[in-house]
C-alpha cells in the first residue's frame, strides 16, 4: 500500500485557470489582478483528472499498459511474470 500525501499538487492543468490574489500575497497595486494557475491546487474540479493524467503517463513510462476494462488498473508484463498495480481513493470529503 502507498499513500500519496500531496497528490493532487503534482498535476499539470491541461485549461488556463485564474484564482485570486492570495491572502498575504494582494499586490496593493493592483488589487483587482488574479493570478494564472500553472499547477493544481486542492479543491480545484479539474486536480483530480490532473493528477491521474500525470501518475498515468509516469507509469506507463516505465512499461506498465493500462486495463481497457478499468482505467484504475495498470498491468506490467515480461515474460512470464506479471505485475498488477490498482488505484483506489480513501480521503472522499462528503
Amino acid at each position: 500500500e502507498f499513500d500519496v500525501k500531496t497528490a493532487f499538487l503534482h498535476g499539470t492543468l491541461t485549461e488556463t485557470v485564474y484564482c485570486t490574489q492570495p491572502a498575504g500575497f494582494l499586490d496593493p497595486a493592483h488589487p483587482d489582478h488574479v493570478c494564472r494557475l500553472n499547477k493544481s491546487l486542492y479543491g480545484l474540479k479539474q486536480a483530480p483528472r490532473a493528477w491521474y493524467s500525470c501518475f498515468a503517463s509516469r507509469i506507463q513510462s516505465m512499461g506498465f499498459i493500462e486495463a481497457k476494462t478499468d482505467t484504475s488498473l495498470f498491468i506490467y508484463q515480461h515474460g512470464p511474470d506479471s505485475a498488477y498495480l490498482l488505484l483506489y481513493v480513501d480521503d472522499m470529503d462528503p
